[in-house]
């Protein structure tokens, strides 16, 4: 199966802050943003679409695939940074909190959050459910989060290895799922 995934486009928050499951808005770049992803993926047919339940992707999807019909699926959310939500990196970091997440963010969760091996789990889930199906080409707007997880999972990336991968709004990646 081949697995297009497509990142978010640009947020329109403030550099340095942790938002992850937050419903943050679009940058005012979106409609130029979506007009490049929608000419990368022209031609392109897919038997399912599916997308974060964020704003940030499911207006993406449905401003860029007309069909099929998009499925919304909370797998596919970005990390939930838990009480970080909306605070400052530079806050996160000078905590006790956040120095052991930082020494540890594989395995460490958030306070009232998650840990990259919780949305390696997360991501594992969806990709189990999606081998049931008989589906050639899918596509998943979602977050780096997931496709560093992703990355993972079907690369054979390490963590580490998959955060020094950039990965830019709106880009597209696409993996083939062996079944």
């Amino acid at each position: 199966m081949k697995l297009t995934l497509v990142r978010h486009t640009t947020v329109d928050v403030p550099k340095g802050i942790c938002y992850g499951i937050t419903d943050v808005p679009l940058a005012p770049t979106f409609r130029s943003e979506m007009d490049q992803i929608r000419q990368k993926l022209d031609g392109e047919r897919f038997d399912a679409a599916f997308s974060s339940p964020l704003s940030r992707c499911t207006r993406l999807a449905h401003a860029v695939i007309p069909e099929p019909e998009i499925r919304t699926d909370s797998r596919l959310t970005e990390l939930n940074f838990g009480d970080w939500e909306m605070m400052t990196w530079d806050s996160v970091s000078d905590s006790a909190e956040g120095k052991n997440w930082f020494a540890d963010y594989v395995n460490t969760r958030c306070p009232n959050g998650e840990s990259f091996v919780d949305l390696i789990a997360r991501a594992d889930s969806f990709l189990t459910e999606l081998r049931q199906t008989s589906f050639r080409r899918v596509v998943v707007f979602t977050h780096a989060g997931i496709i560093r997880a992703l990355m993972c999972l079907l690369d054979g990336k390490t963590p580490d290895e998959a955060f020094r991968t950039p990965l830019t709004y709106g880009q597209i990646t696409t993996f083939n799922l062996p079944k």
